[in-house]
């Protein structure tokens, strides 16, 4: 059992020490403070997206709202004097948040436990809290254990879960106090521009933003950590060649088939079996390292059957493993975007094909398709601009939708095609757009 002494000390350090300098995320204004009592608010994310600091911008929001920080407990379970902590001590640190704080005995108390998974039987405690205290429970944790499939799991539907990617654009030019206006001088437009260039390449990783000279590193080291700790330890993995293999594969943005990747395997000598390779997929997933879409069909068998793009959780990935491809970190970006956008992938979002047709993304709202959108870098080439556009009014007619967007690197206009508007619009306006 920890000593009462010890939780008493990590207790009232962390109601004496400030919080670290924030930048204010957007996910912080769709998080009402006062959910039901009996649900707890989960905070889920890739690995270093930024989800503890995340937990500090609640508390300072809830401080400026209360006036009272004694009202608030938080815990880091990764704190080197809580190693050996098992779920009794946890009901035990509770009661001394109490016994230091007797007042907070008859009124509402928040909670913040980060990198709770790591005490066994976690759950319990949490699902005790809901049941029989007035307290409002705060989660977050690392992508390779605390998995929104588990929590659903492990606390039967009393969660309301929230994905945190790394920063988006807003929030890079927040963290680099550039301020966006509708209307921009030459010498504004252009350091914006610039800034927009940096994001597109490296992402919106936060170290990476803090510490742009070190961007190679700190990318690769990511990436290291993902495999290992989300992927290999979590999995109990040992074909760490495939894995990583496999992360360079998929890095690339194309369509995926594990048939196919089965079979250039094969032509490597390199002995793995198809289910091994779809469970590979499904963990890359679930780490939120890769999300791939689906073809969209109105049959619900097609669409599960169809095979998936690839999409990065960052751009600064792309960059670390394929380089300096704008083409596909601008349809990276896009697709980030509409996550952020709460769309949820092969529900709301499919790519869409017909022959050799094929529009990037498609949005579906309800039983009607809402939205064509349409990824390109660089219209200048003429027959680039003709498939793209082929594509679109062919997806028009057969889904009977008018909404075409074409987002690019530069262009913004409208222009009228088959008595249809299609409206360009480039990928760092459209990412600045309510």
């Amino acid at each position: 059992m920890i000593e009462k002494e010890i939780l008493s000390e990590i207790i009232l350090d962390y109601q004496k020490n400030s919080l670290p300098p924030l930048i204010e995320r957007d996910l912080l204004n769709q998080i009402n403070l006062e959910i039901p009592l009996n649900r707890a608010i989960t905070i889920l994310g890739p690995r270093r997206s930024g989800k503890t600091f995340f937990l500090y911008s609640l508390i300072k929001k809830l401080i400026q709202k209360e006036n009272r920080k004694e009202k608030t407990l938080y815990i880091n379970f990764e704190n080197p004097r809580l190693v050996g902590m098992d779920v009794k001590d946890l009901t035990f640190l509770l009661d001394t948040f109490y016994e230091l704080y007797p007042e907070n005995k008859k009124q509402k108390v928040w909670l913040f436990f980060d990198e709770i998974q790591t005490i066994e039987n976690w759950e319990i405690f949490i699902r005790d809290i809901l049941d029989k205290r007035n307290a409002y429970v705060f989660i977050s944790g690392s992508s390779s254990k605390l998995l929104s499939r588990e929590i659903a799991t492990s606390l039967r539907g009393r969660t309301l879960t929230y994905l945190l990617l790394p920063f988006s654009f807003k929030e890079y030019l927040r963290l680099k106090n550039i301020n966006y206006q509708k209307y921009l001088s030459s010498e504004e437009k252009a350091h914006l521009l610039n800034a927009f260039g940096k994001y597109l390449s490296w992402g919106g990783y936060p170290e990476l933003l803090l510490y742009p000279q070190e961007s190679k590193r700190l990318i690769n080291e990511i990436i290291e950590v993902t495999i290992f700790r989300d992927l290999m330890e979590r999995h109990n993995l040992r074909n760490l060649k495939v894995i990583k293999i496999m992360f360079n594969y998929l890095i690339k943005g194309k369509a995926f088939s594990v048939y196919k990747f089965y079979n250039f395997l094969k032509s490597l000598n390199i002995k793995i079996s198809k289910n091994s390779l779809y469970n590979y997929l499904e963990y890359f997933n679930d780490a939120f390292i890769f999300f791939p879409l689906r073809k969209f069909s109105w049959s619900l068998k097609n669409v599960e059957q169809s095979i998936s793009k690839i999409y990065s959780v960052d751009n600064g990935f792309i960059e670390a493993i394929v380089g300096d491809n704008k083409a596909i970190k601008l349809e990276n970006l896009t697709f980030l975007s509409l996550l952020r956008k709460d769309l949820k992938p092969n529900e709301e979002v499919f790519y869409y094909q017909t022959n050799d047709e094929e529009v990037d993304f498609i949005i579906k709202e309800g039983k009607k398709i809402t939205s064509l959108i349409q990824c390109c870098f660089d219209l200048s080439d003429y027959q680039t601009k003709e498939r793209e556009i082929k594509a679109l009014m062919k997806a028009s007619r057969e889904l009977k939708c008018s909404n075409l967007l074409i987002i690019t690197s530069n262009e913004q206009r409208e222009e009228k095609f088959e008595n249809n508007q299609i409206k360009y619009i480039p990928l760092w306006k459209w990412l600045l757009e309510k």
